[in-house]
Protein backbone atom coordinates (compact mmCIF):
# COMPACT_ATOMS: atom_id res chain seq x y z
CA UNK A 1 0.00 0.00 0.00
CA UNK A 2 1.45 3.31 -0.85
CA UNK A 3 1.78 6.28 1.61
CA UNK A 4 1.23 9.43 1.50
CA UNK A 5 2.06 12.46 4.18
CA UNK A 6 -0.23 15.35 3.93
CA UNK A 7 0.64 18.42 6.08
CA UNK A 8 -2.57 21.09 7.00
CA UNK A 9 -5.11 18.42 6.42
CA UNK A 10 -8.13 19.45 8.63
CA UNK A 11 -10.07 21.82 5.62
CA UNK A 12 -10.05 22.41 2.42
CA UNK A 13 -7.13 21.45 -0.33
CA UNK A 14 -5.43 19.46 2.44
CA UNK A 15 -8.78 17.76 3.63
CA UNK A 16 -9.79 17.00 -0.43
CA UNK A 17 -6.53 15.17 -0.66
CA UNK A 18 -7.19 12.99 1.99
CA UNK A 19 -10.34 12.38 0.76
CA UNK A 20 -9.15 11.55 -3.11
CA UNK A 21 -5.89 9.45 -1.76
CA UNK A 22 -7.98 7.45 1.04
CA UNK A 23 -10.90 6.69 -1.74
CA UNK A 24 -7.66 5.09 -3.80
CA UNK A 25 -6.39 2.72 -0.99
CA UNK A 26 -3.53 4.73 -0.11
CA UNK A 27 -2.32 4.98 3.28
CA UNK A 28 -2.89 8.61 4.44
CA UNK A 29 -1.13 9.98 7.12
CA UNK A 30 -1.98 13.75 8.20
CA UNK A 31 -1.38 16.41 9.82
CA UNK A 32 -3.48 19.05 11.82
CA UNK A 33 -2.54 21.83 14.36
CA UNK A 34 -5.19 21.48 16.80
CA UNK A 35 -6.45 18.37 17.24
CA UNK A 36 -10.17 19.49 17.39
CA UNK A 37 -10.20 19.70 13.95
CA UNK A 38 -8.87 16.61 12.86
CA UNK A 39 -12.25 14.66 13.04
CA UNK A 40 -12.83 15.63 9.38
CA UNK A 41 -9.83 14.10 8.08
CA UNK A 42 -9.99 11.09 10.14
CA UNK A 43 -13.33 10.06 8.93
CA UNK A 44 -12.12 10.72 5.31
CA UNK A 45 -9.64 7.63 6.19
CA UNK A 46 -6.79 9.82 8.17
CA UNK A 47 -4.37 8.43 10.32
CA UNK A 48 -4.18 12.02 12.24
CA UNK A 49 -1.09 13.19 13.84
CA UNK A 50 -1.02 16.51 15.81
CA UNK A 51 1.57 18.81 14.51
CA UNK A 52 2.71 22.34 14.64
CA UNK A 53 4.71 22.75 11.15
CA UNK A 54 6.38 26.17 12.07
CA UNK A 55 8.10 24.45 15.53
CA UNK A 56 10.68 22.60 14.89
CA UNK A 57 10.51 20.93 18.16
CA UNK A 58 6.85 20.03 16.75
CA UNK A 59 8.28 18.52 13.86
CA UNK A 60 10.31 16.22 15.88
CA UNK A 61 8.10 15.00 17.89
CA UNK A 62 6.00 14.12 14.62
CA UNK A 63 9.07 12.41 12.88
CA UNK A 64 9.16 10.39 16.37
CA UNK A 65 5.79 9.56 16.09
CA UNK A 66 6.44 8.18 12.51
CA UNK A 67 9.92 6.87 12.70
CA UNK A 68 10.43 3.81 10.22
CA UNK A 69 7.20 4.59 8.76
CA UNK A 70 8.03 4.22 5.14
CA UNK A 71 6.80 7.49 2.70
CA UNK A 72 6.07 7.31 -1.06
CA UNK A 73 5.15 10.89 -0.90
CA UNK A 74 5.59 14.28 1.60
CA UNK A 75 3.08 16.34 0.30
CA UNK A 76 4.02 19.94 1.96
CA UNK A 77 0.14 21.60 1.75
CA UNK A 78 0.09 23.46 5.13
CA UNK A 79 0.02 27.12 4.34
CA UNK A 80 -1.39 30.77 5.28
CA UNK A 81 -2.46 33.99 3.40
CA UNK A 82 -1.87 36.56 6.05
CA UNK A 83 -3.29 40.11 6.11
CA UNK A 84 -2.07 43.42 5.75
CA UNK A 85 -0.22 43.04 2.54
CA UNK A 86 -0.78 46.32 0.96
CA UNK A 87 2.09 48.38 -0.21
CA UNK A 88 2.30 50.84 2.99
CA UNK A 89 0.34 48.49 5.48
CA UNK A 90 2.66 45.15 5.19
CA UNK A 91 2.75 43.82 9.14
CA UNK A 92 6.69 42.93 9.62
CA UNK A 93 6.09 39.63 12.08
CA UNK A 94 2.90 39.13 9.92
CA UNK A 95 5.15 38.81 6.88
CA UNK A 96 7.60 36.80 8.45
CA UNK A 97 5.01 34.28 10.13
CA UNK A 98 3.76 33.78 6.53
CA UNK A 99 7.37 32.99 5.45
CA UNK A 100 7.72 30.82 8.08
CA UNK A 101 4.82 29.08 7.55
CA UNK A 102 4.85 28.52 3.37
CA UNK A 103 8.61 28.40 2.63
CA UNK A 104 10.81 27.83 5.84
CA UNK A 105 7.96 24.50 7.38
CA UNK A 106 8.19 22.95 4.03
CA UNK A 107 12.45 22.43 3.81
CA UNK A 108 12.14 21.40 7.24
CA UNK A 109 9.55 18.77 6.93
CA UNK A 110 11.90 17.37 3.81
CA UNK A 111 14.70 17.48 6.16
CA UNK A 112 13.00 15.59 8.92
CA UNK A 113 11.65 12.77 6.23
CA UNK A 114 13.66 12.31 3.37
CA UNK A 115 15.08 9.10 4.95
CA UNK A 116 12.08 7.98 5.23
CA UNK A 117 11.04 8.43 1.27
CA UNK A 118 11.00 4.86 -0.57
CA UNK A 119 8.52 3.79 -3.61
CA UNK A 120 7.81 7.28 -5.62
CA UNK A 121 10.14 9.18 -3.74
CA UNK A 122 8.34 12.47 -3.58
CA UNK A 123 8.81 15.79 -2.03
CA UNK A 124 5.51 17.79 -3.38
CA UNK A 125 4.97 21.42 -2.36
CA UNK A 126 1.67 23.60 -2.64
CA UNK A 127 2.60 26.55 -4.11
CA UNK A 128 0.82 28.85 -6.62
CA UNK A 129 0.86 31.17 -9.64
CA UNK A 130 1.30 34.04 -7.24
CA UNK A 131 4.67 33.01 -6.40
CA UNK A 132 6.15 32.97 -10.25
CA UNK A 133 7.82 36.06 -10.76
CA UNK A 134 7.57 36.15 -14.24
CA UNK A 135 3.46 35.83 -13.88
CA UNK A 136 2.54 38.60 -11.29
CA UNK A 137 1.45 41.48 -13.54
CA UNK A 138 -0.78 42.93 -10.69
CA UNK A 139 1.28 43.45 -7.36
CA UNK A 140 0.60 43.67 -4.05
CA UNK A 141 0.16 40.43 -1.48
CA UNK A 142 3.52 41.12 -0.46
CA UNK A 143 4.08 38.42 2.18
CA UNK A 144 1.94 35.55 0.20
CA UNK A 145 3.45 36.28 -3.12
CA UNK A 146 7.38 36.36 -1.10
CA UNK A 147 6.61 32.87 0.74
CA UNK A 148 5.20 31.23 -2.57
CA UNK A 149 8.59 32.59 -4.16
CA UNK A 150 10.87 31.69 -1.84
CA UNK A 151 9.36 27.93 -1.62
CA UNK A 152 9.85 27.41 -5.41
CA UNK A 153 13.37 28.41 -4.52
CA UNK A 154 13.80 25.89 -1.51
CA UNK A 155 12.27 23.16 -4.25
CA UNK A 156 14.43 24.03 -6.71
CA UNK A 157 17.66 24.09 -4.07
CA UNK A 158 15.69 20.42 -3.34
CA UNK A 159 16.04 18.98 -6.59
CA UNK A 160 19.23 19.84 -7.01
CA UNK A 161 20.72 18.66 -3.38
CA UNK A 162 18.42 15.14 -3.38
CA UNK A 163 18.50 14.18 -7.05
CA UNK A 164 21.57 11.70 -5.75
CA UNK A 165 19.16 10.44 -4.03
CA UNK A 166 16.63 9.65 -6.77
CA UNK A 167 14.09 12.08 -4.74
CA UNK A 168 11.85 14.06 -6.82
CA UNK A 169 10.97 17.35 -5.70
CA UNK A 170 8.61 19.66 -7.19
CA UNK A 171 6.22 22.61 -6.82
CA UNK A 172 2.52 22.61 -7.50
CA UNK A 173 -0.06 25.70 -8.07
CA UNK A 174 -3.73 24.30 -7.21
CA UNK A 175 -5.33 27.80 -9.33
CA UNK A 176 -8.16 29.94 -7.74
CA UNK A 177 -9.75 27.55 -5.54
CA UNK A 178 -13.35 27.69 -3.73
CA UNK A 179 -12.03 27.37 0.15
CA UNK A 180 -11.67 29.49 2.92
CA UNK A 181 -8.27 31.11 1.66
CA UNK A 182 -9.71 31.12 -2.28
CA UNK A 183 -12.84 32.68 -1.08
CA UNK A 184 -16.46 32.13 -2.50
CA UNK A 185 -15.83 33.70 -5.94
CA UNK A 186 -13.30 31.66 -6.83
CA UNK A 187 -13.97 29.73 -10.48
CA UNK A 188 -13.11 25.93 -9.49
CA UNK A 189 -13.94 23.08 -6.56
CA UNK A 190 -11.38 21.50 -4.39
CA UNK A 191 -12.53 18.33 -6.05
CA UNK A 192 -10.74 19.68 -9.65
CA UNK A 193 -7.91 21.13 -7.91
CA UNK A 194 -6.97 18.08 -6.64
CA UNK A 195 -8.04 15.49 -8.65
CA UNK A 196 -5.46 17.88 -11.15
CA UNK A 197 -2.71 18.11 -8.80
CA UNK A 198 -2.84 14.22 -8.31
CA UNK A 199 -2.66 13.51 -12.08
CA UNK A 200 0.58 15.41 -12.18
CA UNK A 201 1.90 13.28 -9.35
CA UNK A 202 1.07 10.63 -10.73
CA UNK A 203 2.78 11.20 -14.16
CA UNK A 204 5.89 12.56 -13.34
CA UNK A 205 9.71 11.33 -13.27
CA UNK A 206 13.19 12.00 -11.29
CA UNK A 207 13.62 14.08 -15.24
CA UNK A 208 10.70 16.34 -13.76
CA UNK A 209 12.55 17.39 -10.71
CA UNK A 210 12.44 20.83 -9.59
CA UNK A 211 9.71 22.14 -11.73
CA UNK A 212 6.55 23.95 -10.70
CA UNK A 213 3.43 22.44 -12.08
CA UNK A 214 -0.23 23.84 -12.97
CA UNK A 215 -3.14 21.66 -11.81
CA UNK A 216 -3.68 21.34 -15.06
CA UNK A 217 -0.26 19.82 -16.37
CA UNK A 218 1.50 23.24 -17.63
CA UNK A 219 4.51 23.63 -16.68
CA UNK A 220 4.77 27.16 -15.18
CA UNK A 221 7.57 30.06 -14.83
CA UNK A 222 9.67 30.88 -12.11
Amino acid sequence: MPTILITGANRGLGLEFVRQYAADGWRVLATVRDPLSGKAASDAGAEVYVADVTDPASIQRLHSSLAGVPLDILLNNAGIYGKDQAFGAVDPDGFLAVMRTNALAPLKLAEAFVGQLTGRKIIASVSSLMGSIAENSSGGFYAYRASKAALNMVVKSMALDLAGEGITALALSPGWVRTDMGGPNAPQEPHEAIAGMRAVLAKVTLNDSGKFFHFDGRELPW
